[in-house]
């Protein structure tokens, strides 16, 4: 455990560490199933968020609290925090570190969690980074997989939608490649392909990778199709790109039909129309369980970077 301080990207994971990791995050289960636990009493998470959030935000903070903790929080701190009078984010760090034991972080600009924690002297745990990455998603991605399919060497996962500006695919990308045998389809419209700097990592791991068109036919081949929406905001007046892109790629129930009995759909949410309603009773549909394990996985990092 003495190995992690912050949490900034998913290279500072490896396979010891993550088994580590999803170790205490089973024994957070056992803690909600008991109604909590007093280990960080008198401990004090700061989230501060420059991006919109639901998910994140409310697990992290619900993971605090679960664990006996408090939390000093602003959730539009763009707008409503000393940023909008044009304070940098490495003052607005140095100033919450006197208020907090941990900072949580959602920024706009990729590389803001690296800055930060440049300057903080108390952990800071990257809660997404604009484009770049979001490796607290993607550490429950992966526990989320081993739950579900009961491996994680020798899976085939199917990646869709918005791969250029997506940091949940990005970071499980980096996080998949450190298990055997794994082979990613990357599914999406052309202007939003997998970008180059992480298909040149798999290649030099030895990641076998295909970008594909057809996702019924990747389907059939596929342990886990993982959706993701077409991002708006990251387009800017781009508007014609867009379009050509929303609306590609949709998991209806012709492709939970060529899906296996064992394969699962996973989806980082929010959802807007690339996952039909009509798939949520679908025991495969694993997304809201995936959500879940998002306050499971947080409450272990908390205790260990809070304990190390």
């Amino acid at each position: 455990m003495d190995r992690m301080f912050h949490v900034i990207d998913s290279q500072q994971f490896d396979r010891e560490l993550m088994g580590e990791i999803f170790s205490v995050t089973k024994e957070m289960e056992e803690v909600v199933s008991r109604y909590g636990s007093s280990i960080l009493n008198r401990r004090i998470m700061a989230t501060l968020f420059y991006e919109p959030s639901t998910r994140t935000r409310l697990s992290f903070e619900s993971a605090m609290i679960r664990l006996g903790g408090s939390v000093v929080t602003t959730e539009s701190a763009r707008e409503f925090s000393s940023a909008a009078k044009g304070e940098t984010l490495e003052d607005t760090i140095r100033i919450v570190e006197g208020y907090a034991d941990v900072i949580v972080l959602r920024h706009f600009e990729s590389g803001a969690a690296r800055r930060a924690a440049d300057v903080a002297a108390v952990p800071i745990l990257n809660a997404g980074d604009g484009p770049g990455q979001h490796p607290t998603q993607a550490l429950l991605d992966v526990y989320t997989i081993q739950k579900e399919i009961g491996r994680l060497d020798g899976i085939t996962v199917a990646m869709v939608g918005d791969l250029a500006n997506g940091r949940t695919v990005r970071s499980l990308a980096y996080l998949l490649a450190r298990y055997d045998d794994v082979k990613l389809f990357f599914v999406a419209p052309a202007v939003v392909k997998m970008k180059e700097d992480i298909k040149e990592y798999l290649t030099r791991h030895g990641v076998h990778f295909e970008e594909k068109e057809d996702l019924n036919e990747v389907a059939q081949q596929s342990d886990i199709i993982y959706q993701t929406r077409i991002q708006k905001e990251r387009f800017g007046d781009r508007t014609a790109d867009y379009e050509s892109a929303r609306g590609k790629y949709i998991v209806d129930q012709n492709i939970m039909d060529a899906l296996p009995e064992t394969g699962r759909v996973l989806h980082p949410l929010p959802r807007i129309d690339e996952i039909v309603p009509e798939v949520d009773g679908d025991p495969r549909a694993a997304y809201f369980r995936q959500a879940h394990n998002g306050l499971y996985i947080r409450m272990a990092l908390l205790r260990m970077v809070l304990e190390s």
